[in-house]
């Protein structure tokens, strides 16, 4: 079986911590089992490790989420990267087209689609792992991994099962679904998004299942569902027409068009961390970061990636979020409203982390000749090193604050450390790698500082060297 774990879009439902750049999945609030931090990517990425999963799964993503997957996951985790943003079906298509054409999978095998984040424990990796059988037994042509409820949610798409007797209905509920002498599924017969609470417990009744957006298909299937809409199938082809695709979910392309749907019950602990009230259920520390609660605080939750401190004080049931981009201060009932609040906001993210560290904005202003001016901080970890790459429309001031470092500035190399400063001019190549952590304060000035300014010329600190740097 491969594994497709889809990390596409942006969301605020996490502000000030997720913006459009760091996804709620790369959130460092939870902690692995040897109490150091973790996001949910990380996580998710761990435990198929320990279900034997992880070395023959990708990642889907999309060209903003590159570096921060990489900065997480590391440099051996497999890639496929959208050349735009297009919804879930051309993200799958994409990927299912790179392992027929790019891997050579079989046709006959097993394809797993799973979002990055699910909240869950091992025994739902152990239910992933049975999908290709109950394929090949059912024949149909998708399986889906459906949670069993354990409340009328109203924030959650329910699986219907076909029509069973009132007394297989009892028989389910009280044996996990199934017998243990009998296949673990039901065959599907349609899908209810989000149903009011009444219309859920009714449901429920009748043995339906939470979406958890999880399912498998034969490589084959799609393959053949690409030629049907004359679609590329090749990979590189598939990357030069993508543009085309329509932008749309794989739930109403294909899953919703299927003639033969299963369902593979889930009776384990799953939970969606996409709200600051979830999200701080599955925190084992009350404080992350810079500050103090009183106790007298009752469920109340600090995350604080600033380095100054946060006082909270007689507030029970409330959620405070400190990060460069802004401040959160909310009961925690409330807190899904804040996606409402900052839809509208377009300020660029002040923080951001990449595959050799991270930086942080520290100001931003216009100077009187109308030019922009912003300071970073930028950390590069040891061993690390940023692309070679020039700017068009900004000249830079490095000043180096601590750790050692070797810069390549128009291919002459040179050491740096704490207390250097480097001048380099719009045009002008350079990249660096740190021997120790590196801390560098960066100025920014020009007509335009955007991201999007970088011309990256290579990224390997090997190949810079071989092929840039002017030897004597």
């Amino acid at each position: 079986m491969r594994s497709i774990l889809l990390s596409g879009g942006s969301g605020k439902r996490l502000w000030p911590l997720s913006n459009d750049s760091r996804s709620k999945q790369f959130l460092k609030v939870l902690r692995n089992p040897e109490g150091r931090p973790e996001s949910m990517v990380q996580r998710v990425w761990r435990q198929l490790g320990q279900s034997g999963l992880a070395s023959e799964a990708l990642v889907a993503t999309s060209l903003p989420q590159v570096e921060i997957l990489t900065a997480q996951l590391g440099d051996d985790v497999k890639l496929i990267v959208e050349p735009e943003r297009r919804d879930t079906f051309p993200a799958i298509a994409l990927a299912a087209s790179y392992l027929y054409s790019v891997e050579s999978v079989s046709l006959h095998e097993t394809i797993a689609v799973l979002p990055v984040d699910p909240f869950v424990e091992k025994e739902f990796f152990d239910v992933l792992a049975t999908l290709p059988d109950l394929l090949d037994k059912s024949g149909a042509d998708l399986a889906l991994m459906g949670v069993v409820p354990t409340y009328p949610s109203e924030k959650y798409g329910y699986i219907i099962p076909e029509n069973t007797s009132s007394e297989n209905k009892e028989s389910n509920r009280n044996s996990k679904f199934y017998d243990d002498k009998q296949d673990r599924y039901v065959n599907v017969a349609k899908f209810q998004e989000k149903p009011c609470e009444s219309d859920a417990a009714a449901m429920i009744e009748q043995a339906a299942l939470w979406n958890c957006g999880v399912f498998a298909f034969k490589l084959g299937y799609l393959i053949n569902l690409l030629i049907d809409m004359e679609l590329p199938i090749q990979y590189d082809e598939m990357l030069k027409q993508y543009g085309r695709l329509h932008k749309i979910s794989f739930d109403y392309q294909v899953v919703e068009q299927a003639s033969h749907i299963i369902a593979v019950p889930y009776d384990g602990y799953w939970k969606d961390l996409g709200t600051w009230n979830t999200l701080t259920e599955e925190m084992n520390a009350p404080i992350v970061g810079k500050g103090w609660i009183t106790a007298d605080s009752t469920n109340t939750h600090l995350i604080n990636e600033l380095n100054i401190p946060v006082a909270i004080l007689g507030l029970s049931d409330i959620v405070v979020a400190v990060s460069p981009d802004g401040i959160l201060v909310s009961d925690k009932d409330a807190s899904p409203r804040i996606k409402e609040i900052v839809k509208h906001e377009d300020q660029r993210p002040m923080y951001e982390e990449r595959r050799w560290g991270c930086y942080r904005v520290l100001d931003y202003t216009r100077n009187e000749g109308g030019d922009e001016v912003l300071t970073k901080r930028i950390c590069i970890s040891p061993e690390r090193n940023l692309s070679y790459q020039y700017h068009r429309l900004r000249n830079e001031v490095w000043t180096v604050v601590s750790g050692t470092g070797e810069l390549i500035l128009d291919g002459v190399s040179r050491m740096v450390r704490q207390g250097d400063t480097v001048i380099i001019d719009r045009g002008m190549l350079h990249s660096v790698k740190a021997f120790s952590e590196l801390e560098i304060i960066e100025v920014q000035i020009g007509s335009q500082l955007i991201e999007e300014d970088i011309v990256r010329v290579a990224t390997q600190w090997q190949d810079i060297v071989k092929t840039y740097v002017k030897h004597a």
